[in-house]
Formats: C-alpha cells, structure tokens, sequence
C-alpha cells in the first residue's frame, strides 16, 4: 500500500507531499490541473522511462519519492536480498531522480539500485491502469496469471512448474552429455597417455623438495664434511674444546658452592649445558659418519629430479598440480566410460517426466477452461454496469510450447461493438475501455481467494461513460477498494461521491510561475469540490443538495 508520494519539480508540481491510506482514494480537479501528473509521478517510481521533459523549466533535476507499506513481504524481500536492503519495519522507500540532460538514478532504502529493480517490485506494489500505461493488461503471461487465479490453480502450477525443470534439467544434462561425447572420444587416448605418464612416476607430495636437498647435499659433500669436523671438534675433539671447557667451569662451581652456598643456583644450567653440548656432539659425529660422496646416488637424483622436471612443464608447477591434473583425467576417463549409462537414465527419466508434464497441464487446462467460461460470464455482467453492455468478452486458450506454467497461451479478447469478431485488447479497446475492462477483471478478481492487495491505480477509468454507468463505475471501485487500496483519478461526481478519502489538484501562480498541488478535503470540502463538479464554474446552492444527495447514495 502507498503510504506518502513525495513530488519535486516534476512538470509543473514545485513541491507536494500527499498521504494516502486504505480504501478508495480519489483526486479530482479542472481539465489540465495535473492530476495524470501525480500518477505518471508514481508511474516514474515503478520503473516508467524517464525524460528531461519531466524537469520543471529552470530546475536542475525532479525527484519523486515514495514510502510503501509491504504486507506479504516474502516475494519482496526474495527481491532486495541480492541487493542487500532490508525492509524497515514492513516499510520501503522508493525514490527516482531525473536530470535536467535526461539521466535518471534510482534508489531503495536511500541506496542507489538499477531501475530493472523497480520493475520487478512493480508487480508486487502497484499496478496502473490509465489511458496510456497499462502495465500488464496487455502481457499474456499476466493475462494467464489473472485466469489462474481466478481459477485458484495455485498448487497445480507448482506441481507443472517442479516437473517441468526436472524435466528441462534431465534434457540439458542428455544434450550436454551428446554434443561432448564424441569430442571426449577423440580425447581418451590422449587422456590415457597423460595417466599412464604420471602414474608410472609414482609421485609422492614433497618428494621433490626433499631430493633437491639430497643434491644439494651430495653435490657439497667435502664442504660438510670440512665444516661438520671443525664443529665436532670445537664441541669435543679438541683439547680446548667446549665440553672440556665446561667440565673445567663446573668442577670450580662445585668447589665455590662448598665455600658458598648461594652460588648453587648455577649448577644445574652447567649440567644442562654440558648435556646440550654432548648431544649436540653425538649429533655431529653420526652425520659425519653418514656422509659419503656417492657418484652413482647423484645421477640417480639428477635423473629423478629431471623426471619431475619434466611432468611440472606438462602439467602443473607442482607435485600436488600433477596430481590434482591426474585425477581430473581420471574423472574425463571414467565419464566417458560411464556415459553410455547416464545417457539411457537420463532418456528414460525424461520420458518419464515428459508423460508426467503432459497430464499435468491437461488437468491445468481443463481447469483453465471451466475458470475461463466463468470469468468471461462475471466479466461481461460487470462491464454491463460500466456502460458496455453489448461488449463480449472472451478468454482464448491455445496450445503453446511446453514452459513452467503449463502448455497453454492465454489471450484476453473483446469486442466493444456489436457485429465485430472479439479481438485481442491493444487492437480494438480505447484507453477508458481498457482502463474499465481492467476495473471489471479486478472487480472479478479480487477477494480472499486470490489475496490480490495491492496499490491499483485508474486513471480517467470513467472516460466516456456518465449517469447510471458512472455510478457502477463508483460502487465497483468502492468493492474493489474493500481488498486493495485504490488511487483514482475522474472528472465525474457520481464516481468521486464514493470516495473514502477525496484530494482535489488544482494550479495557482506563484511568483509568476504556475504551480500545481493537492489538497486533501474534509467533509465540508469534499461537498463544495462536488458541486463544483456538478455546476461548473459557478458553485450553486442546488449543486451543492445535490452533492449531498450523491454523498448520502454512495453509502446507502
């Protein structure tokens, strides 16, 4: 539901700022004061084109606004979460900007998003129905989303929609699975090759850096061998070596601890270290006993580190790389082999489900069917009361290509006149006709059933009709509005008499320029702006009874 729309120098609209509620909100006012403004201005904000002709004259940019109230938040919030915008408390604020070159920014929750967004939230807040913007009237797949409804084929269509992707899966998975096979075949000998190649190396993960080392040793060994000897004799060999050394410095500890005491905290680190010292001793003299110039061990290493050499230039800069590759065809190879498998299941899975999808959209077209013979009967009964009543309307059914919501096409048809053959919307409907077709599909539509509640926006729905039909066209609006919330715009007194809440837009000049703004009238008010409607210019005592008599029928 919309709560606020807020205008900018958008046309000839400086500022306005309208609240609206529940029920059916209804703007009236001279021919040219701007009331189709206010609904291209909401248009704007559910992702309408934008144009610098929207800018007022001397301004830099126009700026509509808008805070909606989200009752059903699920499907809206499936939508924001990509985006990262959250609902505030059930509340969600949209704003557009147009620039003076033409350009134009959107917004939700004061963060910058692309316009597409707006379009789809479109459907979920508000729907517009005027002379010149039907949102969806038009779209068949919306035309066959209003029969569903109204047929109440919600679980059926998830039902046709779940097989129907299992079914499109299984189809793409068997035509991915034939388009490669024949490349993969021209593969296997080369993929053979390539795990012949690198199993026959029996690979170990750091092998290579542990034979480097073992090279680098052997190709250094008399080195080693030169500095291990002089540590091992600096540490215990020599006769001033460090283990001597040590004995020495502990044999006068222990003779200064027998004169002093105190001094027998530093026993145990000399202990310690002279341990330290031997083991480290023992260390160097079992390495020196290992090392050994080995010809023969160095070609073997330069051969096997040539080997890895060679297999990371083919397939991997590392030892876990060749082996991560060696899987991978391992996985091309065992698809193959396997594929003649998986091709037979997956054809006869989609057999399967193609028996299963077809019974299942019979079912939803027998129900689409019965729905429509109904539809059409409750639609021309309430187009009679909307002053056309010789027109016929039909829903057409049409086998179409196999998609997620079944196997037919939905058109919407209608013949204004008598003597013509029912015709599809766009080509034989006027804008007022369309914008009552629409009003007698929501009239028909809504209700618990459907739990369509939205924001239905008609504007001039009352064009060309007067008397008994404008009064059907109020007390429909007035059912509707008992579901939705309902914005309206009409020049006619029988249709504005059945409003919850009445605006009235008129232009002033203001600093020599014309402005345009909207007031929301009380009792008083509301009873002068319809006598004005009634007796033109001149507002007489008898248009003013007699906008009180039209009041007091609206709620009778």
């Amino acid at each position: 539901m919309l709560l606020e729309l807020v205008v900018e120098n958008y046309a000839v609209i400086e500022r306005l700022r309208i609240q609206f509620h529940a029920g059916l909100n209804l703007l009236t006012g001279e021919t040219g004061s701007g009331k189709s403004i206010v609904v291209d201005a909401l248009g704007l904000l559910l992702g309408g084109r934008a144009s610098a002709d929207m800018v007022r004259s001397g301004e830099k940019r126009a700026r509509v606004a808008g805070i909606f109230e989200v009752r059903d938040a699920a499907p809206v919030r499936r939508l924001l979460e990509p985006a990262h915008i959250e609902l505030e408390d059930g509340d969600l604020l949209i704003e557009r900007e147009v620039l003076a070159e033409g350009k134009s920014r959107a917004y939700l929750g004061s963060r910058p998003v692309a316009v597409s967004l707006l379009r789809d939230l479109a459907p979920y807040l508000a729907d517009i129905h005027g002379q010149h913007d039907q949102q969806l009237l038009f779209s068949a797949e919306a035309q066959r989303d209003m029969l569903d409804a109204f047929a109440g084929t919600a679980d059926l269509r998830d039902r046709v929609e779940s097989v129907y992707r299992r079914w499109r899966a299984a189809g793409a998975e068997l035509e991915e699975l034939e388009r490669s096979e024949q490349e993969k075949l021209r593969l296997v000998d080369l993929w053979s090759f390539q795990r012949k190649e690198i199993e026959s190396a029996a690979l170990e993960e750091g092998e290579d850096a542990a034979l480097e080392n073992e090279r680098r040793v052997l190709q250094n060994i008399h080195r080693l061998q030169e500095l291990a000897g002089a540590a091992y004799a600096a540490l215990y060999d020599s006769p001033e070596s460090a283990l001597s050394l040590a004995g020495v410095a502990t044999k006068r500890v222990d003779e200064l601890c027998r004169i002093d005491t105190t001094l027998e905290t530093i026993r145990e680190p000399l202990k310690a270290a002279a341990l330290a010292l031997q083991e480290a001793s023992y260390t160097l003299r079992d390495y020196l006993a290992r090392l050994d110039a080995n010809p023969g061990r160095l070609d073997e290493l330069e051969s096997r580190l040539e080997a890895i050499g060679k297999l990371k230039r083919k397939y991997g800069q590392s030892i876990p790389e060749i082996l991560a590759f060696l899987e991978e065809v391992r996985r091309q190879l065992a698809s193959v082999e396997h594929a003649g498998e998986r091709m037979e299941a997956l054809r006869a899975e989609q057999t399967k489900l193609a028996a299963e999808f077809e019974t299942l959209a019979a079912d939803l077209t027998l129900a689409r069917t019965a729905a429509a013979r109904k539809l059409e009967k409750r639609v021309e009964a309430e187009l009679a009361q909307l002053a056309m009543e010789r027109a016929v309307f039909r829903v057409a059914l049409a086998p179409a290509s196999w998609c997620a919501e079944g196997a037919d096409r939905i058109d919407f048809l209608v013949s204004p006149n008598p003597g013509e053959e029912p015709r599809l919307l766009e080509r034989v409907a006027s804008g007022g006709e369309i914008s009552r077709i629409a009003l007698a599909l929501k009239t028909c539509l809504s209700g618990p059933r459907t739990a369509l509640i939205r924001t239905l926006v008609f504007d001039e729905v009352d064009a060309g009709v007067g008397g008994s039909a404008a009064e059907g066209v109020g007390r429909r609006l007035k059912k509707l509005a008992a579901s939705n919330q309902v914005l309206c715009v009409t020049h006619l007194p029988q249709i504005a008499s059945f409003a919850d809440y009445h605006y009235r837009v008129h232009k002033r000049e203001l600093q020599g320029r014309t402005v345009a703004a909207v007031e929301e009238l009380d009792a008083a008010a509301r009873t002068r702006e319809i006598g004005r409607m009634l007796s033109g210019q001149k507002l007489t005592p008898e248009a003013l009874k007699h906008a009180e008599q039209l009041i007091r029928m609206s709620v009778s």
